[in-house]
């Protein structure tokens, strides 16, 4: 079977979103647009009902080109055990308690197996201080955690 991976809400909105004025920005885009049409057949793609929410709020008809870009990518369920954990991670792994959104992400992906979370939130999710108690905590409740990356770590060989 093919590795899960759950598509956090940065990942949608970089393919949906119009061109940034900033470069690093756009170049961000740009890489997330080539692993989304070289690299996602590779994997299973998933995300959950948080995700839906993230992309479904703004500007309508962005959110309706990012709500499109999920249209058949099997959503996993906020479980009750998912909340546990990201409750567990914003209190043991450090993660700020305005980061509960993050760690439901992670939580959810870590309570469903999922081998990757693909994001490009670096401020909570794939981040190299948090990442090593992150890992931590999901073990301790009995968790295998997700490889936490961005699509340029996930590019292949």
């Amino acid at each position: 079977m093919k590795p899960a991976v759950y598509l956090e809400s940065s990942i949608i909105s970089y393919i949906a979103g119009r061109p940034s004025r900033d470069v690093i920005t756009l170049a961000l885009q740009q890489l997330t647009l080539d692993w989304w049409t070289t690299r996602r057949q590779e994997f299973r793609l998933v995300a959950s009902e948080l995700v839906i929410k993230e992309v479904g709020a703004g500007d309508p008809s962005v959110a309706r080109l990012r709500l499109a870009l999920l249209q058949d990518i099997p959503l996993l369920d906020v479980s009750e055990e998912a909340i546990r954990l990201s409750i567990a991670l914003v209190r043991e792994a450090g993660l700020p308690a305005k980061a509960g959104a993050d760690a439901l992400h992670i939580a959810t992906a870590a309570c469903h197996g999922v081998e990757y979370l693909l994001t490009w939130n670096s401020k909570h999710i794939a981040n190299a201080e948090y990442r090593p108690r992150v890992e931590r905590s999901c073990r301790t409740a009995g968790y295998e955690p997700p490889i936490l990356c961005t699509p340029d770590e996930l590019m292949g060989q």
